[in-house]
């Protein structure tokens, strides 16, 4: 994937509520979840310091039951920094670039695609955080994915939410210590 690949992608995303549109009755699942997600003083302190522009495209399924429960997750975050500009597609619609974001062979969803302002790309996190597979594990071994709509525990968002911040934040100071990009900005 190269940056001029990414770039069209990013521009042929959706921004949060318009890709929650795109089907009205399961945007309503993430609503839900998103109500219940709010940011300590102290993750929005640091999502508030960021510096350095970052495109992020979140390759995901509006159906999907890990979606649901981690999208919202990454929209709190995002709107704590306007240096964030995330976009959001459909896996399916974009076929092309989820058979290059494959995890062990499978067309997972979200996959996190973190980019340099130029649309470098820098990072991929998908399609569970440690804190759900811990969570999924305890429940259940098998295949199954969680049901939209279906109640997740306050700690177990939290403690998702905090994985997700955690990459954001690694992306962050990878882009404020990359050598070509403090050259470009002269810090």
């Amino acid at each position: 994937m190269n940056a001029t690949y990414l770039k069209s992608k990013h521009d042929a995303g959706l921004d949060y509520e318009s890709y929650l549109a795109t089907d009205p009755d399961k945007g309503d699942n993430w609503r839900t979840i998103g109500a219940q997600v709010t940011l300590s003083d102290s993750q929005r302190a640091l999502i508030e310091g960021f510096v350095r522009e970052m495109k992020v495209l979140v390759v995901s399924g509006i159906w999907c039951g890990d979606c649901v429960q981690q999208g919202p997750l990454l929209q709190r975050i995002a709107e704590a920094n306007p240096v964030i500009d995330q976009k959001w597609i459909d896996r399916d619609e974009h076929a092309d670039l989820a058979e290059q974001i494959k995890i062990n062979q499978g067309l997972r969803v979200p996959v996190a695609i973190f980019m340099a302002e130029d649309y470098e790309p820098v990072s991929i996190m998908g399609d569970r955080t440690l804190t759900r597979y811990r969570a999924i594990a305890a429940k259940q071994l098998g295949a199954s994915c969680p049901l939209p709509g279906a109640p997740v525990p306050t700690e177990e968002l939290e403690a998702t939410l905090q994985d997700w911040l955690d990459e954001f934040e690694r992306v962050q100071l990878l882009l404020r210590l990359s050598g070509r990009l403090r050259e470009k900005h002269g810090d």
